[in-house]
């Protein structure tokens, strides 16, 4: 018989009921809001968890010279990882710790943080490490294998930058930072076109964060970057940052820096800043000066100051951040401005005193020395500050003005690189409703405002192109990796600022600048260079010796095709463009034009001085070799009949009169002799002092002009030892002082 249940019975399964439909809806409720109202998060969440989504490097745009010489690119490396949540041990990660910190010299603290970072499964460590590197790391890792730490330690591929050439235009390339992201030059100014599009590899990851089967990846290969062609031309390069580096070791200079332009098209062909850097360690100090000066601080904090100053120093490309005033160099420009407005004619005479009294004061010639009556054909090579004062109040500051802006000198001149300095009225130069009597005075000299190195090498080159001002450039072509042309610069003519009839008056005046003015040590024997030399006190020096010595002018002068530009700052020796800056142009032009294949044009004088072609005597026998050399002494060498080497080659150039030692056989000893020092001296005591030590000289510089000319360096130096007969160039410079 059943029992009747009891209201208690009842109550307690009702209770349970209700509880049991309590749960359900709960259980419901959690359900709808995971799966319906959070279902898309937790679904996102939930396949972060099981796919790996890993970055591929791509490769860097390579930048090539103007004759496809790699200067910078991109080659292999790798990145190393590590998933901190398989950390299970505190053995690990100490192990890890001081692993990463003595194989990659990381700083210990961060290192730590990164390893105690345990819910996250990606930590980067370091990237663009090189095969030793990884080898290092990954004998590390085999020694410590009981520790399991290559389940935690991951290595990818990645890519690092390379500079093959070094300190080669360190200051126009510029580097790349840690993440591959240019910082500054051509990698800064075109990190957009050199940086590829990263490629991606998604694989899906197990339970253990282990990786699945390959059938559960899928790739997006990376795509390289697009390369530079620059207009560099790495042999012009060479000559530019040789010579500049000597004169900053000759003059002392804090500075010196150079550009070397295509006349009719714009391109840089050449451009440097001394002293430069590496570009493959560019966060190290290069002037062992400034790290001895450093190193000599006491202060911390001012010493580190001084290193950042430093590096930010060695990085900056002067020749298109930094302004500069003039000096006579604008003179040039002053001289345009009165022929094309025809306020003057080369013919125009004026009688310079010495000084000239402006407002309240008096403006002195750059010699302090009266020039007696001139034409304005005279006072541009004798640099005649009165006369230019003269030139500038006659055409007043509207027309001056017109001419300053015409040459662009109101504007920056757009070439592609970073960091161009800006031109600002009232701050870098006066505009014409500020130019009292007294700063367009000034101004007609080339004092009291400011230009940069790149306007006036590019105003200049408009006078050896017919008067068109050109825009700089020194990308020449953009390419795929295929080596497809995606862009290419054409030359751009920004306008003409004068005549071509002007403009070859201004080539022939700068001409005779050369030939027997303030920049005759910028003469090369066999071209016409055309040019001027300036030598300016900095705005604000309060030392005498804080002056910038410059020069500017283009060559062949009957056909321009390359223009340079050289300053030194604050030249401590030859301070002066005249002294300093001119006779580093004269061997940049010599070399060059030499290089370019344009032949030289001699003067009868210069033939008189000319060297000739060392005959061929190889082969010859004694009793013959002096009939076959005629007009040389020959010396010869050796027990043998016939000739079997000899000194100077044969062909090399070698001055008439010269030496040549012939060698009879190959088992004598090359005869040798101590090089004699071939310094101050005239031509007539270096080529005597030379033949009397057995060597040949060959002729540099300039050799003519007011004056006494003398040497002032010499290709092989003094008390080395060389090969008799071996062929010494000797450089020759006017005696004179030249104060501009």
């Amino acid at each position: 018989m059943n029992k009747k249940p009891t209201k208690k019975m009842e109550s307690r399964s009702l209770n349970a009921f209700l509880i049991f439909c309590v749960a359900l809806a709960i259980l419901i409720g959690n359900l709808f809001w995971i799966q319906i109202i959070k279902g898309e998060e937790y679904r996102l969440k939930a396949e972060r968890n099981q796919l790996s989504d890993t970055v591929i490097a791509a490769n860097r745009g390579t930048i090539y010279d103007s004759n496809m010489k790699i200067i910078a690119q991109s080659a292999s490396a790798w990145l190393v990882y590590i998933n901190p949540s398989r950390i299970t041990t505190d053995e690990q990660k100490q192990l890890l710790i001081n692993g990463f910190v003595d194989i990659f010299e990381l700083d210990r603290e961060t290192v730590e943080k990164k390893v105690n970072r345990e819910k996250s499964g990606y930590e980067k460590i370091i990237g663009q490490i090189d095969n030793e590197k990884k080898a290092q790391l990954q004998e590390y890792l085999s020694n410590h294998k009981d520790q399991k730490l290559g389940t935690i330690v991951g290595i990818d591929p990645d890519t690092k930058r390379y500079y093959p050439l070094g300190t080669f235009a360190s200051t126009i390339i510029g580097f790349t930072g840690s993440e591959d992201i240019g910082r500054s030059g051509l990698e800064l100014k075109y990190n957009n076109e050199l940086t590829g599009e990263a490629g991606r590899r998604i694989t899906a990851k197990n339970a253990l964060a282990g990786d699945m089967p390959n059938d559960y990846e899928t790739t997006y290969d990376a795509r390289q970057g697009y390369s530079l062609v620059l207009t560099i031309d790495e042999v012009i390069q060479y000559f530019l940052e040789q010579q500049l580096a000597q004169a900053v070791t000759e003059t002392q200079a804090k500075y010196a820096y150079g550009i070397v332009m295509d006349v009719k098209t714009g391109a840089i062909l050449g451009m440097s800043t001394m002293p430069d850097y590496d570009l493959n360690s560019p966060y190290k100090i290069h002037s062992d000066a400034v790290i001895k000066e450093i190193e000599e601080m006491e202060d911390e904090n001012e010493k580190a100051q001084a290193e950042t100053n430093a590096l930010y120093s060695q990085w900056r490309n002067r020749t298109v951040t930094d302004s500069y005033e003039p000096g006579s160099t604008f003179k040039l420009f002053v001289a345009a401005a009165a022929l094309e407005e025809g306020i003057m004619t080369t013919d125009t005479t004026y009688n310079c005193t010495s000084r000239i009294k402006v407002a309240e004061y008096y403006q002195n010639c750059f010699n302090h020395k009266a020039h007696g009556t001139q034409t304005v054909a005279e006072a541009l090579p004798n640099s005649c500050n009165t006369f230019f004062i003269t030139m500038g109040q006659k055409m007043g500051a509207v027309t001056f003005s017109k001419y300053f802006e015409a040459f662009g000198f109101t504007e920056r001149t757009g070439i592609d690189l970073p960091s161009e300095a800006k031109p600002v009225a009232g701050k870098t130069y006066y505009e014409a409703e500020n130019m009292g009597i007294a700063e367009l005075s000034s101004a007609s000299f080339g004092q009291t405002f400011q230009i940069s190195p790149i306007q006036m090498i590019t105003a200049v080159s408009a006078f050896g192109n017919g008067g068109k001002l050109m825009r700089p450039y020194i990308v020449s072509k953009i390419l795929d990796e295929d080596g497809n042309i995606v862009s290419e610069t054409e030359p751009y003519v920004k306008r003409q600022v004068v005549s071509e009839k002007t403009a070859d008056i201004m080539t022939e005046l700068m001409e005779q600048v050369v030939v027997w003015g303030t920049a005759k040590n910028a003469y090369v024997a066999g071209y016409h260079v055309a040019g001027k030399t300036g030598t300016s006190e900095k705005i604000g020096a309060n030392a005498a010796d804080q002056t910038v010595a410059s020069f500017v002018g283009f060559a062949p002068a009957n056909n321009p095709e390359i223009a340079v530009f050289i300053a030194l700052d604050e030249p401590q020796y030859y301070a002066t463009g005249g002294s300093g800056a001119a006779p580093v142009a004269g061997r940049i032009f010599e070399n060059i034009l030499a290089y370019l294949n344009i032949d030289p044009e001699y003067t009868d004088e210069e033939i008189s001085q000319m060297t000739v072609s060392a005959p061929n005597l190889i082969g010859e026998s004694t009793d013959n070799v002096k009939s076959k050399a005629t007009g040389f002494t020959v010396k010869i060498i050796g027990e043998g009949t016939n000739v079997v080497s000899q000194t100077p080659a044969a062909g090399q150039t070698m001055p008439k009169g010269g030496v040549i030692v012939v060698y009879t056989d190959d088992t004598t000893e090359k005869q040798k002799a101590v090089v004699p020092d071939l310094t101050g001296l005239t031509l007539t005591e270096v080529n005597r002092v030379a033949a009397n030590s057995g060597f040949n000289i060959k002729v540099a510089g300039t050799t003519q002009g007011a004056g006494q000319i003398l040497s002032y360096k010499q290709s092989v130096a003094k008390d080395s030892t060389a090969e008799t007969g071996t062929i010494i160039t000797v450089y020759f410079r006017s005696s004179e002082i030249i104060s501009d």
